[in-house]
């Protein structure tokens, strides 16, 4: 976040390598979509409203599909390509988006502002990318467009900015999110497996821990009256062996919470 003027920016990158956080072969027009879409489920996280993106590609197969891809999604969330570089690289392609956006509620929500006694909320049903990526990979049969082209939900962050004590998005599974959150807080977040709304009753457990969902994690008073749908997943309580607990039990990335970075 950057104060300028009298407005607070938001700015936020982040990379996409093939292999990785998307599949090999995989058509460039959604890879593009969710580079883009990823970036700005981070500024939705924030309450901001996009003010625009630069791009870093790296040349190769599929780059007349990437250009369609990333002109759907731009027009999709009306956010203009502010400028970025291309290059050309390894047989491992990679790419990069920083999105700048403008922040509508301040304070800007941020991880740190859990507070005892609040409930701890979800939005939407976590798992869909799993199965979608089950699918692609032939484990199954399922939608996968939650997988291939998550919906950063804009409107809904800045729905909930002026309420929240805390929101971040669930990209690397909502386990290990909500022990980063309430690492950030200072609290420990006391969640209810079974009140959190799952794609596949059969794989609770793993849609738990599976990223890509791009849902939002947020705190906010118990009774507050929220002005988007949501679940309440469970409630902050006071610091108690780890930030985190599950149905009784104290969790740490030790067990397994989500997808880890190196």
């Amino acid at each position: 976040m950057l104060a300028f003027g009298g407005e607070t920016l938001v700015l936020t990158h982040d990379v996409l390598v093939e292999g990785v956080h998307v599949l090999p072969g995989q058509d460039a027009a959604d890879i593009a979509w969710k580079l883009v879409a990823v970036n700005l489920s981070d500024l939705a996280a924030k309450g901001a409203e996009p003010v625009g993106i630069l791009l870093g590609h790296m040349l190769g197969e599929g780059d007349a599909r990437f250009i369609e891809g990333l002109r759907e999604v731009l027009d999709a969330y009306d956010v203009p390509l502010l400028g970025g570089d291309t290059v050309k690289g390894g047989p491992q392609r990679s790419w990069g988006v920083t999105a700048l956006g403008r922040a509508t509620h301040v304070p800007v929500p941020s991880r740190s502002g859990a507070q005892v006694g609040d409930g701890v909320f979800v939005t939407g049903t976590l798992g869909a990318a799993m199965l979608g990526h089950a699918a692609l990979t032939g484990g199954g049969e399922a939608d996968t467009a939650a997988y291939l082209r998550p919906t950063p939900l804009l409107a809904e962050g800045r729905a909930l900015a002026p309420l929240v004590s805390a929101m971040m998005d669930v990209s690397d599974g909502l386990l290990l999110d909500a022990w980063r959150l309430g690492t950030a807080s200072g609290v420990t977040l006391e969640l209810d497996s079974a009140a959190v709304p799952v794609a596949d009753e059969t794989r609770r457990n793993e849609s738990l821990r599976w990223g890509d969902d791009y849902q939002l994690l947020f705190t906010a008073p118990a009774d507050a009256a929220l002005p988007v749908a949501a679940s309440r997943i469970g409630t902050v309580a006071p610091l108690d062996h780890g930030p985190l607990r599950l149905d009784g039990r104290s969790l740490s990335p030790e067990d397994g919470l989500g997808y880890t970075h190196g």
